[in-house]
């Protein structure tokens, strides 16, 4: 009898062990996007690209099918999302060749879901290090028999918090912006019905810029819609013809408005897609009001960028994935995406304002406590220099340099820092505070 007690105590510690080891550790999370322009299988089935039927004149083959794979895995990799939304994955077995790919490299996604219920070629995916609790897909229904990509909506588990992110790959612009406008109409629906103190997130390629109601408008072949876009004036990104600021949206009672993070960084970063030379930002993430608050999941304020390490450039474009004849030839086996990846970071601690003195009364007398975001842990003027090279992009000189020119004022004096650009500027600043309090 004893034994057998004994036997079932070792049990149970053994299983709360193995619970307590693949468990994270959730204060911080890093949500990211990225569209992997045409991540396929080496499977035909009849929804294929012609230039991604397997082993065909375009030379989809087994060997550039795993240089893709190992490229697009090291982008995540380094990247270090905990949740990753994808866009253009073509089934789930080419989800979970990416998923075992990124396991040879030592980055484990244990959570993967695909929109694959529409027999479109490329769909909305996950790859998450927190549990999936609910997945749905929403229908996208589209006039004149056009297939449309299904949203995913997925609900995470965030240390016993929930957050919805609804994925989304809209119509692209060989298409008017009615196309788009069915799009937000039916995601617009979805958000309608949650509650109000839930916390959500709609992310993906939009294929609408953040201010779409500015840069479409003198458009003939895109504004069939006098004036009405998806992304600005269904989903409610504007008010009043201004883009809403956070002001707007945690002033408001209902999630009426919604907010784009696009706006958090300068205009001259507000891009991730390069069309014919100019930059577009088709990806975005647009946030809740219920991520300002003091419950459950909060925004870690400041945080949104995009992932821009040199490899993802040849030149001065986007490093996209190479085939011959100005892209419409064989696949030559190298190359990325024609997109670069965004991301922010959120916490299940309260949300607070980084810079309370660039908010207006109203919103910094929401007096709530400090995040702990790997945003705002290191302070400029008296990190150590372990702590500087604990940042992706800062080795042991540029660390020396960062401390030999204190004090700071500001992040953005680190441009009189040898070594750090603008472009690198933009890859660390979410990192530092000045002043930790």
């Amino acid at each position: 009898m004893f034994k057998r007690h004994m036997k079932t105590i070792m049990v149970s510690i053994l299983f709360i062990l193995l619970c307590c080891v693949t468990s994270i550790e959730a204060k911080t999370f890093k949500v990211a996007s990225y569209n992997l322009e045409n991540l396929f299988d080496l499977t035909r089935d009849g929804t294929e690209y012609p230039e991604y039927i397997p082993n065909t004149g375009y030379g989809w083959s087994k060997g550039i099918a795993n240089i893709k794979y190992t490229n697009i895995a090291r982008v995540l990799k380094d990247m270090g999302g905990d949740v990753v939304a994808l866009q253009e994955v073509e089934s789930k077995k080419a989800l979970i060749t990416l998923r075992n790919k990124l396991k040879d490299l030592g980055v484990d996604y244990p959570y993967f879901e695909i929109a694959d219920s529409n027999a479109t070629s490329v769909k909305c995916a996950a790859l998450s290090k927190f549990p999936i609790v609910e997945k749905e897909e929403i229908q996208v229904d589209l006039v004149d028999n056009e297939i449309a990509r299904n949203i995913l909506k997925i609900t995470l588990d965030i240390d016993g918090n929930r957050i919805v992110l609804f994925i989304n790959h809209w119509k692209s612009k060989r298409g008017p912006e009615s196309m788009r406008i069915t799009c937000a109409n039916t995601l617009r629906r979805e958000i309608d019905k949650l509650k109000e103190d839930v916390d959500f997130i709609l992310i993906g390629d939009f294929n609408s810029n953040y201010n779409e109601y500015k840069t479409f408008r003198n458009s003939g072949r895109l504004n069939d819609t006098d004036g009405i876009t998806g992304i600005n004036h269904i989903l409610k990104t504007i008010k009043d013809a201004e883009m809403v600021d956070e002001k707007i949206l945690t002033k408001q009672t209902t999630n009426e408005y919604l907010y784009n993070l696009w706006l958090e960084v300068s205009e001259s970063s507000r891009w991730s897609y390069l069309f014919s030379g100019r930059q577009e930002s088709p990806d975005n993430i647009i946030v809740s009001k219920g991520l300002y608050d003091a419950k459950g999941i909060s925004y870690s304020d400041n945080s949104f960028s995009k992932f821009q390490p040199d490899y993802l450039f040849e030149g001065k474009t986007v490093y996209r994935w190479q085939r011959a004849e100005s892209g419409m030839g064989r696949h030559l086996g190298n190359g990325y995406s024609d997109h670069l990846p965004i991301f922010a970071y959120f916490s299940t601690e309260p949300f607070s304002f980084k810079n309370n003195d660039t908010v207006s009364d109203d919103i910094a007398s929401l007096k709530l406590e400090k995040s702990k975001s790997p945003q705002g842990l290191i302070d400029l003027n008296s990190a150590s220099k372990e702590e500087l090279m604990s940042v992706d992009g800062i080795g042991p000189v540029l660390s020396a340099r960062i401390i030999a020119g204190r004090p700071y004022k500001t992040v953005d004096d680190l441009l009189k820092v040898k070594g750090i650009g603008p472009k690198k500027l933009e890859n660390i600043r979410p990192c530092f505070v000045i002043g930790k309090k």
